[in-house]
């Protein structure tokens, strides 16, 4: 006959086994870390990517996942770690179009994103917007365009720096449309909104998440989208086509490389790893949250946007004859 006492102790040794057995059989990420590194600071659209995606990335690997900030010279210093990486899975650059606008920016580079880099896949896109403060004068874009004609460099507008996606959608404007507006280079984005908003400079290309607070307060004024369509954050902002400004599309997008030489396996895998993050609600409205939307691809896909768009900055820069700082 069992008493109490021992029918009390003996259950209580199954609870803890049973708990132990549970613990035990708990995934947790193991073996050699995957590091993403990310050519620029924490708190940027391709930081938000890595730190969203990596985690969810480690539990369906059952892989450490770290984010490797590797900040300096426009993102060329974290893309050639990953250019000269081992091309065994273990390290993954996180980035933006900013990577193939450099190599005509900065000529003396040891290394070629589109040759040295093997796509993974696309993850999401953004988009800019072309904003003024609402004492310019200006309503839509087409008066901004008709005003830099008839007062050729009179109207200014400003960029977080040269090279940078917000400095080169403005001179694709300016090429499209013929015109002349004088830049105003500053260090960041910061510096840069803050005179805008200030009424110091007339113009500038934003991210749609950096605008719309400001548009919303109405301390900014959204002329047109550089986009083919517009965004449903936006719906009364017309294109730049529309506007009559000039078929001007200057989407940004955003993906994820490996080195090159990668075996096709790995890369595969990687893939549908993340494609398959791409798909769940909560990356979706993190990505949104940031005003980027969401959108995988297949590696060859995600290769032709790549060269594409390598072009036609490469074409770009040489024709406005821009200058890194």
């Amino acid at each position: 006959m069992i008493s109490f006492s021992n029918l009390g102790r003996s259950c209580l040794v199954s609870l803890f086994c049973l708990a132990g057995l549970a613990v035990a059989q708990t995934p947790t990420p193991q073996g050699t870390p995957i590091k993403l590194i990310v050519p620029f600071s924490p708190g940027t659209g391709i930081d938000l990517i890595a730190r969203t995606v990596g985690p969810k990335l480690a539990l369906r690997l059952n892989r450490p996942v770290v984010v490797d900030n590797r900040v300096g010279a426009s993102g060329n210093i974290g893309t050639e770690a990953v250019v000269r990486a081992a091309p065994d899975g273990n390290t993954l650059l996180v980035s933006v179009n900013t990577l193939v606008m450099n190599p005509s920016l900065y000529p003396g580079l040891s290394f070629d994103p589109v040759k040295d880099l093997s796509p993974v896949t696309l993850t999401s896109w953004g988009q800019l917007l072309l904003v003024t403060h609402p004492k310019s004068g200006y309503k839509t874009a087409l008066d901004l365009v008709d005003a830099a004609k008839r007062q050729p460099g009179r109207i200014n507008y400003a960029s977080p720096g040269v090279g940078t996606p917000h400095h080169l959608s403005m001179e694709l404007l300016k090429n499209t449309a013929h015109v002349f507006l004088t830049h105003i280079p500053y260090r960041g984005n910061g510096p840069a909104v803050t005179d805008l908003l200030g009424g110091q400079v007339d113009a500038m290309f934003l991210p749609i998440h950096v605008a719309l607070p400001h548009i919303r307060s109405g301390r900014l004024l959204a002329l047109g989208i550089g986009s083919e369509k517009r965004h449903p954050l936006l719906p009364d902002v017309p294109t730049l086509a529309e506007s009559k400004a000039g078929k001007v599309n200057v989407d940004m997008w955003f993906g994820i490389f490996a080195p090159k030489g990668t075996p096709a396996d790995i890369v595969a895998l990687f893939n549908r790893e993340v494609n398959q993050l791409l798909k769940t609600e909560d990356v979706q409205k993190a990505f949104q949250g940031q005003g980027m939307d969401p959108s995988g691809s297949t590696p060859e896909e995600f290769a032709r946007v790549v060269e594409k768009d390598a072009i036609r900055w490469a074409q770009l820069i040489k024709t406005q004859n821009i200058k890194a700082e």
